[in-house]
């Protein structure tokens, strides 16, 4: 009778686990002999099965499966089961099914969902093999069960509602719960994160964005806004000392609010975020999975991956030159850029009719003016930034000294990737005393540069930005949570030159940041003031009038469902 074994017991974390060995059929292999043990699954080919060509096809096939890549096992009754892939036998049997979420071969930053159906004549042992694999499932740590998904259906090429339609039976197989919200206006989704209660929000395991970078941003500016409590960075014209928080907070009840009895707590050691790509950019969802593929984000959230991600908290101090102090805070994953970055994305607004189109069209105008813009600049530069020039600086003037962090030589580039040290690294410590701006006031550890001039552009890039337009990002050595952003400084240069900037961000393997116009800086917090009447930034995609304003690093702040991008 095909479909017979035994059953040992062992113990498993204080639990029983019962080791199954049971020989089976594998369609489009044949007869197997499939394993169950703590790690996982794992089959052999009977005797029966020995044909030399037959053992060299299945050779290539996979023959174990760990519990870690697994996301469901589920009978599926009586049906078909094919014999080895050298016939077209087939036979009616019991059968279940295991799914199991696993890298292309083809292209390694892809995952693709994969299904291995086992058959045999007596359903008691495919009820057994489901019910054994599903304890095994449920053993898994860091797996949600419950998820609130908002949907944007409008979002890049209109695909929010499709890319969701596409994924969501990946999480009805895996058994979580969903929650899902189709937005009807712009905000909707940070009106309902900010005004959800900190205990329906501890019910969730995480909040899915299925859209672009705008619209993550909006989730995250909806969960921080009123629950996020971190000192500001000091105000470009500010004279008072600040304690500057650039690291994961230890003490909870530092940077949650209490709500109703019930509290959340940032960083969060559970509740992480995730993206289901549907943009015009993805670039958060490409830096953190390393790939644009809704399916691939779908398994690293039912798979429970995890990565930290640096948020930066950016205080519009003044929006035009004629207004008042009044602190307004928004927050950004990717981001902020002035300049072109915000008239492109202010001019696209425009033609929000032509889709993702927009963004080459209003890029175009906006080049062609070729626009300057005069701004006072004051970033934090670090002792050990500092003590990285080179001998060659050293002869420069002091003023040019103290702008400038030496660019890594290629070879000495580290890029972030799945289980980066760097970003694993730990502070010693979970503030940073910020001194004021002014020179005298600096500490040993950090001092306040300050630079004044005429930019084409301003960027901030928390992570490295990476998109089709751009394969390697902003910065190529940006990480993912290391505690600092890369401020990229356009000085005003000839319209070819600028040309050649750009051509070297869309080229793989380009040098962007390496030309006399290019200022780059490494750093935990920067200041920005406009000498103009009135400013527009990049915030994520979204635009936000600044004529004034200062952001700092929180390092780690929030967690997302991804494992990181591959090399």
């Amino acid at each position: 009778m095909k479909g017979s074994g035994d059953c040992p017991a062992t113990e498993l974390n204080g639990r029983e686990f019962q080791t199954l060995s049971t020989t089976l059929i594998l369609d489009r292999v044949g007869n197997v002999v499939l394993s169950l043990n703590p790690d996982g699954l794992r089959w052999s080919v009977s005797n029966s099965e020995s044909s030399r060509l037959a053992v060299n096809l299945i050779s290539k096939c996979e023959t174990d499966i760990e519990i870690p890549g697994m996301y469901a096992a589920e009978l599926i009754n009586w049906g078909p089961v094919h014999g080895s892939v050298l016939t077209n036998a087939k036979e009616y049997m019991y059968r279940f099914s295991v799914h199991v979420g696993q890298r292309s071969n083809s292209q390694p930053s892809i995952w693709v969902p994969s299904v291995f159906t086992f058959g045999s004549e007596d359903p008691q042992i495919c009820q057994t093999w489901v019910n054994q694999i599903n304890i095994s499932l449920n053993r898994e740590m860091g797996r949600p069960k419950n998820l609130l998904v908002f949907v944007h259906p409008k979002s890049g090429k209109g695909n929010g509602c499709k890319n969701w339609e596409l994924v969501a039976p990946i999480f009805s197989r895996a058994r979580i719960k969903t929650k899902v919200i189709v937005t009807e206006r712009a905000g909707q989704a940070h009106d309902m994160m900010s005004s959800i209660t900190n205990s329906e929000l501890n019910s969730y395991d995480g909040v899915v964005a299925v859209g672009g970078d705008g619209f993550f941003n909006e989730i995250l500016n909806g969960l921080l806004a009123s629950r996020l409590k971190a000192r500001w960075p000091p105000a470009p014209d500010d004279n008072q000392s600040h304690e500057y928080i650039v690291e994961p907070f230890d003490h909870v009840e530092d940077n949650s609010l209490i709500s109703e009895g019930s509290q959340f707590s940032l960083p969060n050691e559970w509740f992480r975020l995730g993206i289901i790509p549907a943009g015009s950019t993805d670039a958060v969802v490409i830096c953190t999975t390393g790939a644009r593929d809704p399916m691939t984000s779908a398994l690293q959230i039912v798979l429970g991956k995890r990565v930290k991600l640096d948020i930066a908290q950016v205080v519009r101090w003044k929006m035009m030159s004629t207004s008042k102090v009044d602190p307004f805070v928004r927050y950004a994953a990717s981001f902020c850029g002035y300049g072109f970055y915000g008239d492109v994305i202010a001019e696209s607004e425009k033609y929000r009719w032509m889709g993702p189109k927009r963004y080459d069209y209003a890029g175009t105008l906006v080049f062609l003016k070729h626009r300057t813009y005069e701004a006072e600049i004051s970033y934090l530069e670090s002792k050990a930034q500092s003590m990285t020039s080179s001998d060659s600086e050293k002869d420069m003037s002091s003023s040019r000294k103290r702008t400038i962090w030496r660019q890594p030589k290629r070879s000495e580039k580290v890029a972030c990737r799945v289980n980066c040290q760097v970003c694993d690294t730990k502070s010693t410590s979970t503030t940073l005393q910020i001194p004021t701006l002014f020179p005298s006031q600096d500490t040993e550890e950090t001092r306040w540069v300050k630079t004044r001039g005429r930019y084409l552009s301003v960027g901030a890039a928390i992570i490295s930005c990476r998109n089709e337009r751009a394969p390697d990002g902003l910065v190529a050595e940006a990480h993912l949570s290391d505690g600092f952003l890369h401020l990229i400084l356009i000085k005003d240069c000839p319209h070819a030159l600028y040309l050649w900037h750009l051509t070297q961000l869309a080229r793989k393997g380009g040098n962007p940041l390496e030309s006399e116009f290019v200022e780059h800086h490494k750093t935990k917090a920067f200041t920005f003031t406009s000498s103009g009447k009135e400013s527009s930034w990049n915030l994520d995609g979204e635009v936000f009038q600044a004529h004034q304003l200062s952001a700092q690093v929180l390092r780690g702040l929030v967690s997302l469902f991804a494992s990181g991008p591959d090399a």
